[in-house]
């Protein structure tokens, strides 16, 4: 902030009202006459003041408490027609500004400045607890100070801020029928388990049989016998006939009732687990997946058809699992998974489920599958190496090796090598070079660091990298890159890559050889988890990194 200006009172009054007359309609507004919203409208009332009269504005308030009201008391902007935004950086400020230009002045509270207030000094900082406040001295310090209270300064709103959100198309949520914004998704977020309301129970009116009483029938869901240390598996699958030499065994599984079909069908309209579970599974399944058969335990699983890197729409896998009585669980997303594995799992919670919440559910899973292995590209790779000391032999190259390896392990080739000294002209016509090679992947190592000399980022701009992302939070690797160069991709490898048997390029390459463009924003999600532990026996891919 510049060109601080800081304000004279007059009198004491807040916009139209006098100092009495404010609380009051504070009272009313707010519930009572809170110390911050009285202070809030000086604050509004001194950012007013400042911008040229007629002129049509906005608000950002940068607290939830207090202020936000004085803001909606004393001028047109308010929640309800989207003239004030409340960002809440836990800090007592607003700002008021030019809805066209984005220019206006900022009023914040400075504790330094309130000094001269002891009274509202220790009320802000909460220094006294507050019994032991002199109410009537703070209301008479408040109004002493009146605009003089807070601080201003002139502000510049970013362009991207002044954008404002729309709504967009409005739906109608088909579990409880009323309207929402469809980019909420396929439900609204109430029925997507936000709705602070207690739903009834629907659980439905089973009646369990006594073992012994249970030979005849046929049991309802499968059963489990766990054997600790040893096994765990179905025991009795569901519509099994029970026998009468079967009690014993229920018996020694612990099973003194079980839940048989004739005898345990609920009233009204619910949906068996395993109805449902083979539903979500087919509903659940993309490209390059299969379901891996009849529900056992009542679960069904999502298997890889081929070997390739699996894609999980993570915001509708989260909403899914936001409905109680449902859940999924999977591997991580951007993983290389082989053919044959499993990649995730589903089932009802409840053996029944209501029909209304498995239509639910269903509707998340309308907007098409949550799963899909990402065919990884046979890649004609060409490896650009910089630097002096190795473009002049003085020093054996080692990335090469490295990066061949990676490369292969997933069924690419490297077809041309190039070495460039670290001069940003040299660099960029080896990058064209390997693409007039025909690679389709460009992997250049080291020069992407702070040195004077580290000059691939330069030469790569030359040749024209284009989307490029420079940087990311994986450590080893944080001075990876990422982007295009004509219709190749291109890969940073940083130095790193020499040391450390797992870097940021392992993370990198099967994603871009999937297809990915990856954006900063991809990049900023892997930080939790990325960063190496550089055990002394590295077991990647089965360990944490990356994930």
């Amino acid at each position: 902030m510049s060109n601080l200006t800081e304000l004279q009172a007059h009198d004491s009054a807040i916009g139209p009202y006098t100092f009495e007359e404010f609380l009051k309609v504070a009272a009313a507004f707010h519930g009572n006459p809170a110390p911050g919203l009285i202070i809030g409208g000086y604050m509004v009332d001194a950012a007013r003041a400042m911008l040229p009269e007629g002129t049509l504005f906005d608000a950002v308030v940068e607290t939830k408490k207090c202020l936000p009201d004085a803001v909606q008391i004393l001028t047109p902007p308010s929640y309800g027609n989207g003239w004030m935004r409340v960002i809440n950086l836990g800090r007592y400020a607003l700002s008021l500004y030019d809805k066209f230009t984005g220019q206006g002045y900022r009023a914040w509270i400075d504790p330094k400045h309130l000094e001269n207030w002891p009274e509202i000094h220790a009320w802000f900082l909460k220094l006294k607890p507050k019994k032991e406040q002199n109410r009537d001295r703070l209301f008479a310090e408040i109004k002493a100070a009146a605009r003089h209270i807070c601080l201003l300064a002139p502000v510049a709103m970013k362009p991207s801020f002044m954008i404002k959100p729309n709504m967009g198309a409005i739906g109608v949520c088909p579990a409880c029928g009323e309207g929402y914004p469809k980019a909420d998704g396929a439900i609204c977020r109430g029925c997507a388990g936000e709705a602070p309301y207690l739903v009834p129970s629907e659980a439905p009116n089973l009646r369990a049989v006594p073992v012994d009483e249970a030979a005849g029938r046929r049991v309802l869901h499968d059963m489990t016998r766990i054997v600790p240390g040893e096994s765990k598996g179905v025991e009795f699958a569901a519509g099994a006939d029970i026998h009468a030499g079967d009690v014993c065994r229920l018996q020694t599984m612990g099973k003194n009732q079980v839940y048989v079909e004739d005898h345990s069908e609920p009233l009204g309209d619910f949906v068996h687990e395993n109805q449902a579970a083979e539903a979500f599974a087919r509903a659940m399944a993309g490209v390059g997946l299969t379901t891996s058969g009849p529900p056992r335990e009542g679960k069904v699983e999502l298997i890889a058809l081929e070997k390739g890197l699996l894609a999980i729409a993570k915001e509708r896998l989260t909403a899914f699992n936001m409905i109680e009585g449902v859940m999924c669980a999977s591997r991580q997303s951007h993983l290389v998974v082989e053919a044959g594995k499993a990649v995730a799992g589903c089932r009802a919670i409840p053996l029944y489920l209501p029909r209304r919440v498995f239509d639910v559910a269903m509707r998340v899973l309308a907007d098409g599958p949550l799963f899909n292995i990402l065919p990884i590209r046979q890649t004609r790779a060409g490896v650009l190496v910089t630097g002096t000391e190795i473009a002049s032999g003085i020093i054996e190259d080692k990335f090469e090796p490295v990066v061949r390896s990676k490369v292969e392990a997933l069924g690419g080739a490297v077809i041309a090598v190039r070495k460039a000294p670290d001069d940003r002209a040299a660099v960029a016509a080896a990058a064209r070079e390997l693409l007039a090679e025909g690679c389709d992947l460009i992997v250049t190592t080291a020069g992407l660091s702070v040195d004077p000399d580290d000059v691939t980022r330069l030469g790569l701009d030359d040749a024209g990298l284009t989307d490029a992302v420079h940087g990311m939070p994986v450590l080893p690797g944080a001075m990876a890159l990422v982007g295009h160069l004509g219709a190749a991709d291109v890969i940073g490898v940083p130095a790193c890559a020499l040391f450390h048997r797992t870097t940021s390029f392992d993370l990198l390459l099967p994603r871009v050889l999937a297809g990915q463009t990856l954006t900063r924003r991809d990049l900023a999600e892997l930080a939790e988890g990325s960063m190496c532990l550089n055990c002394r026996a590295c077991t990647y891919p089965k360990c944490p990194f990356g994930k």
